[in-house]
């Protein structure tokens, strides 16, 4: 590992601590021209004791705006302070998880993995346009018909044509002969670009797909594509828990990847990651920002400078190894679970390497599911499944409560 590193309070209190000297600070510097401040000192007392000993909190006092990319170009020297802790979170993940080559790639704190994936999109929709003179409605969007709602929603904003790749049932992996028809259907239409979502982890099922399937079929078919990698459930999970992973910045058909910290990293809300190689956030540059120094490259615009440091203490508080401990332990209790579920004779689908659960409704009572707070694959009809998430507040007590009520109610296969 170059930049994981396991960090104590005292040493990450010092780093944060020095960022924010570097940083604007509004009370002792003359900024007639900017529209920010620090957060209402009325309402959030900025001099209250506690603060000195909790960095992240005198961080979102101090209210840095990380508007733009700062892996690339200018950034507002205003903020250069927690700019650079959000650069070292970005080479972390993109060199030490992701088995990037230094300096490869760019990314930014996202607010969220729909925000990312819409990121990719945008990127590759404008690539194609400009590089290779593709009409819109020649770019199409390919992602299976388990990949999160915000390739919809892409794919509604970005007015490129969706199409939905088959899986099969049991194992929930592409389907090849279905992508295979649903690729030459694509170019019948006039689709000549192509936009690929390929899941680390999908919602409902945490089902892992292997990218090399979609290149494997469009490059069959000579057709220009980039393939975007929605790491936002499995991003944190998957690279650990799979050390042969292909989905990765070795894999040169990943151009790009997702990830939620607000989901197993248990950042706060509003904690997305973009990663993508150097060469492509260019193409979203808005020149017409040209009041925002390095102008805006990004989908939010103006964003929290605080989430990209609770992204980077997490990291160093646990260090590479004591993050492989805690994914560890999740992954057993949900095997533990799993194994009961299958003495039970209750069918279920679980990717091995993941810490989700999803259980066939006709096993799972109404009452079964309030009490212990299961989710269904859809809120307007009846539900197919029922999904356990094994994460950090699921204990063994529960999960064992859980399996005495579910086997007692079992309805036969």
């Amino acid at each position: 590992m170059k930049y994981w590193k396991k960090l104590s309070a005292t040493e990450q209190d010092a780093r944060i601590t020095e960022a924010l000297k570097e940083n604007i600070d509004f009370k002792q510097n003359t900024s007639l021209g900017i529209p920010a401040s620090k957060l209402d000192p009325i309402v959030f007392h900025d001099e209250a004791a506690f603060l000195k000993d909790t960095p992240l909190l005198r961080c979102y006092v101090q209210n840095p705006n990380h508007i733009g990319c700062h892996t690339l170009g200018d950034s507002e020297a205003y903020f250069k302070g927690t700019q650079q802790i959000e650069r070292e979170v970005i080479a972390l993940l993109c060199t030490d998880v992701f088995k990037a080559d230094e300096k490869s790639c760019d990314g930014y704190i996202a607010a969220g993995g729909t925000e990312a994936n819409m990121q990719a999109v945008w990127i590759y929709r404008n690539h194609f346009m400009e590089t290779y003179g593709a009409k819109v409605d020649e770019i199409g969007l390919l992602s299976s018909e388990d990949t999160h709602y915000s390739a919809a929603k892409a794919a509604n904003i970005f007015n490129v044509r969706r199409y939905t790749v088959p899986v099969n049932k049991t194992s929930r992996k592409i389907d090849a002969s279905g992508l295979e028809k649903i690729i030459s259907d694509a170019i019948r239409d006039g689709i000549k670009y192509f936009i690929v979502i390929s899941n680390m982890g999908t919602t409902m099922f945490g089902s892992v797909d292997d990218p090399d399937v979609y290149s494997h079929q469009l490059e069959q078919h000579v057709v220009q594509y980039r393939i975007h990698v929605d790491g936002a459930f499995g991003g944190f999970i998957y690279p650990v828990s799979e050390v042969a992973s292909n989905i990765n910045f070795a894999n040169p058909n990943v151009s790009s990847i997702t990830l939620d910290a607000h989901k197993m990293l248990q950042a706060p809300y509003g904690t997305g990651i973009f990663l993508v190689r150097k060469g492509y956030m260019q193409y979203v540059c808005t020149e017409e920002a040209e009041y925002v120094s390095g102008m805006d490259i990004t989908l939010s615009g103006s964003r929290s400078g605080t989430n990209a440091v609770a992204v980077w203490m997490i990291l160093q508080t646990y260090g590479p190894y004591g993050w492989q401990e805690k994914i560890n332990k999740l992954l057993t209790r949900t095997g533990w679970c799993c194994k009961e579920l299958t003495k039970a004779g209750i069918h279920y689908y679980r990717h091995p390497q993941m810490n989700i659960i999803a259980i066939h409704a006709k096993y799972v009572s109404a009452e079964i599911a309030v009490r212990f707070g299961l989710v269904p694959d859809t809120h307007t009809g009846s539900p197919s499944w029922y999904k356990i998430v094994v994460m950090d507040h699921v204990e063994m007590e529960q999960l064992k409560e859980f399996i005495e009520c579910i086997t007692t109610n079992a309805v036969p296969a």
